[in-house]
């Protein structure tokens, strides 16, 4: 499932920011996002999630707070008033062009829980709930990463390229790259692109590593980070591109890694060749993990 066919992008641009910073969204809003013609409707949905609010040990007012709206009443509404019609149909406020409507201002978390309680036959709360799935699967994981020390980062990170290289080989291999020796030029450009000119045999002297060692088990968790960028943007690249042709793949590598050391630059960071060499490799600090992990 897409989650761009829901359009997250109107999620986020119908965002609102208060004098502090801080995120809300209205529900009379949220409601043209999510598919629901009627407010009724979409009260019954905003009464579940408040429920589900309270489950969580949260208090819906803090995520649910009511607010009232000034709307202009449409035009045939306004003859009526002016012909006197509503008031013998016992209607307030006579005159008025204007009437107060009720809406919420919710938090992350509300809007969250109403689409968690929606009706997933709606092709708009079906990929909310996939946004939402996802968006809180990466939060977790972000939350996860902040916690490691610098070796556990670097593991984290190291696994992840591992993954992301298979994904890569395999777009690089769509592009016509097939042997091992193609394969190899193919990565220098990348690695040229990112070390300013040094393809991964020049890293490996830099770094003082001996033949056969993989460069990627010697960076700290910025480098890490640095060359994980890189792989995954080429990757994408290369797919979106539709590239077939070998020697185009190495200029689209090449040109994403030196793109990646340009952004390093303009934010006043470290460029990766000067970054320095951990004492210890990838290998060691797994095989401390499983010892340490044995142990217990």
């Amino acid at each position: 499932m897409n989650i761009e066919k829901w359009q997250a992008k109107k999620f986020e641009e119908i965002k609102h920011l208060d004098e502090n910073e801080n995120e809300y969204w209205f529900a009379r809003e949220l409601q043209g996002v999510l598919g629901y013609a009627q407010w009724r409707r979409f009260c019954d949905v905003i009464d579940k999630a408040m429920v589900s609010c309270t489950l969580n040990e949260q208090e819906p007012r803090h995520h649910f707070a009511e607010v009232s709206k000034s709307v202009e009443m449409p035009p045939g509404i306004r003859s009526k008033w002016k012909a006197g019609e509503m008031i013998n149909m016992g209607f307030a406020n006579v005159g008025k062009t204007h009437k107060e409507i009720l809406d919420y201002r919710l938090t992350r978390f509300a809007c969250y829980l109403i689409v968690m309680n929606g009706d997933p036959r709606k092709e708009a709360i079906a990929h909310g709930q996939m946004y939402f799935a996802v968006k809180t699967r990466q939060q977790e994981v972000q939350e996860l990463y902040n916690r490691l020390d610098e070796d556990g980062k670097r593991l984290f990170l190291r696994s992840d390229i591992k993954q992301k290289n298979m994904l890569l080989y395999e777009a690089a291999k769509r592009a016509g790259i097939q042997t091992t020796y193609e394969y190899a030029v193919f990565t220098d450009k990348g690695y040229m692109g990112l070390y300013g000119g040094l393809k991964s045999s020049d890293i490996a002297i830099k770094k003082g590593l001996g033949k056969n060692k993989e460069i990627l088990d010697y960076m700290g968790s910025v480098e890490l980070a640095a060359n994980l960028f890189r792989i995954t943007q080429t990757e994408d690249a290369l797919i979106k591109k539709n590239v077939t042709n070998k020697v185009t793949a190495g200029k689209v590598h090449y040109k994403v890694g030196k793109e990646v050391r340009q952004a390093i630059k303009r934010i006043g960071g470290t460029m990766p060749e000067k970054l320095p060499t951990p004492t210890k490799s990838i290998p060691q600090l797994q095989k401390e993990k499983v010892k340490a992990i044995k142990g217990k």
